[in-house]
């Protein structure tokens, strides 16, 4: 197949959206399928995974390049003639591209990555909610399929009139994140500075923004024999950092990689603080790490948590809550370990093969309902 990306999010810009993107770049190379990318940001690079990539001009926003709608978009697609477009959390550039793979009669699958409605409830902005429901529900119905990481979300899409959904999750590395990494010495030597007398260390990785609410964490003020370790950054850690005063803390800044994976791997659990997640691609790792999570009753947490069996969902804005999950497992090191060992098996069916391999099939679908299409319209008019 030859597979046309058009992301709203790419390198050297790292997300959620870029993840996924690299994953199902990587799995195209590896099954022997062609491939382009269009997205916003000039310091993009030129190829990835052999792929060659194309920047659209962009504005920045918050730390990130939003790209604009560009009359390149459509002469790209005409010149690769893919057989099928995958929008990547379509907005301004994504809607685009739909747009343009329709008049050329190109089937497209959107990937729904952004709550529009809990940035809207967050941000108090009641009528725009409804403005910004009426554009996601043009942009999705443009395209064949959306897919839809979680339930929750997947409620949302259908409650705002989106039709011709599907659920595709994400994938997660089953071997970079792994129980074993505790053995290491970057998981040892990391430890040793997290935990130097024997303290539990509860640890959060993501995005430090208003969104993702890591202030919550603040609930933890005053538990014995605990230490909070985040990984991550973002426009709100100042802000973040004085709610946290009074918490013992370190900060280590973002990571990626086998550094990633040893943080994870020095944590005894994982804290969740975000509700507005479509879907929560930490929580996979953390289980996949090995170590029991806890994570607000909303978005996509609630498909990935098992409560009570791999870790706890308390109720989404009760701090209260927080703080007694996070005491009960600080408690219990046996429920503590049974909970890890039970994420890691939770999650051993998702690795990113068997995910793209999911969403190659998705890919053949709508080819296949646009072919039909086609030729029952083509019967019809023979007829008429």
């Amino acid at each position: 197949m030859r597979i046309a990306v058009i992301s709203e999010s790419f390198l050297p810009t790292v997300n959620g959206v870029t993840t996924s993107v690299c994953r199902v770049l990587d799995h195209l190379a590896a099954t022997g399928h062609e491939a382009i990318v269009i997205c916003p940001d000039a310091s993009a690079p030129t190829e990835y995974a052999g792929f060659p990539v194309h920047q659209m001009p962009s504005i920045a926003y918050r730390q990130f390049p939003v790209g604009l709608p560009s009359p390149q978009v459509q002469r790209i697609l005409t010149r690769f003639a893919p057989d099928v477009l995958h929008a990547a959390s379509p907005f301004l550039l994504g809607a685009q591209g739909i747009a343009a793979a329709n008049r050329l009669g190109v089937p497209s699958v959107a990937i729904y990555q952004t709550d529009v409605a809990g940035f809207a409830r967050r941000n108090g902005l009641g009528m725009t909610s409804a403005i910004a429901w009426k554009y996601v529900r043009w942009v999705h119905d443009g395209a064949d399929l959306t897919l839809v990481p979680s339930s929750a979300s997947e409620y949302d899409l259908r409650s705002a009139g989106v039709h011709r959904l599907e659920r595709w999750g994400r994938g997660v590395d089953l071997e970079r994140y792994h129980p074993n990494n505790r053995r290491g010495r970057r998981a040892r030597d990391l430890r040793e500075q997290l935990s130097p007398d024997g303290e539990l260390v509860v640890g959060y990785v993501g995005r430090i923004a208003p969104e993702k609410q890591v202030e919550r964490l603040r609930s933890l003020k005053g538990m014995r024999d605990v230490h909070l370790a985040i990984v991550g950054d973002g426009p709100a850690r100042s802000a973040v950092a004085a709610a946290l005063r009074g918490v013992p803390t370190t900060w280590l800044g973002r990571l990626g990689g086998d550094d990633l994976a040893a943080a994870y791997a020095a944590f005894d659990l994982f804290v969740h603080t975000g509700s507005e997640e479509t879907f929560g691609q930490t929580v996979q790792e953390a289980h996949a790490s090995g170590i029991p999570v806890v994570a607000p009753r909303a978005g996509g947490p609630i498909d990935l948590v098992d409560h009570g069996t791999d870790g706890l969902l308390y109720p989404s804005g009760d701090d209260g809550a927080l703080r007694a999950a996070v005491g009960m497992l600080v408690a219990d090191t046996p429920l503590r370990l049974r909970m890890g060992e039970a994420g890691r098996r939770a999650v051993l069916g998702r690795s990113w093969d068997v995910v793209c391999d999911q969403l190659l099939r998705h890919y053949e679908t709508v080819i296949l309902d646009r072919v039909e299409a086609v030729q029952r319209f083509d019967i019809e008019r023979a007829y008429s």
